[in-house]
């Protein structure tokens, strides 16, 4: 069986931390639209990030790893939750899909970083490629939506 190392343990805890930051970035943007079709994805992004995160956590402690339970936050789990706060902080459906873009190609990037990591376990690269597709798929999703506005 193979084991994490701490470099990756804390890489994939950063990861669980960005999604849910996202999870909650997420579920208020979906309060704070009015059109129903950016409503449901969002809201369907909101729950795709909570199941990614249990999915994450439950990989890390199968391991042996801690997870962190939200106690320091790092650098690129705080660069996410600004980003989030910045895209909350507008009020139209404009700027939250761009920052959507923004923060998912961020994502994309970050799984695609750990996927590097050649001491990984084939069930964790197999969650992490999964999860990084699913982003993806909805990064090009959200930029089709983007003539809702």
């Amino acid at each position: 069986m193979t084991t994490y190392t701490a470099e990756v343990g804390n890489k994939l805890n950063d990861l669980l931390e960005k999604n849910y930051d996202a999870e909650k970035g997420y579920t208020k943007a979906a309060e704070n639209v009015n059109h129903s079709g950016l409503k449901n994805f969002f809201n369907r992004k909101a729950e795709q990030r909570r199941v990614f995160g249990h999915d994450l956590k439950s990989e890390i402690k199968s391991f042996g790893q801690e997870v962190d339970k939200g106690g320091s936050v790092t650098g690129s789990a705080h660069r996410t939750w600004m980003d989030m706060k910045s895209w909350l902080s507008q009020d139209n459906e404009e700027s939250m899909l761009e920052e959507a873009i923004r923060g998912e190609k961020t994502t994309v990037n970050e799984y695609s970083e750990v996927l590097k990591e050649t001491s990984l376990p084939s069930s964790t690269k197999s969650i992490l490629m999964s999860q990084k597709n699913n982003i993806e798929t909805d990064l090009a999703e959200v930029k089709s939506l983007e003539s809702l506005k």
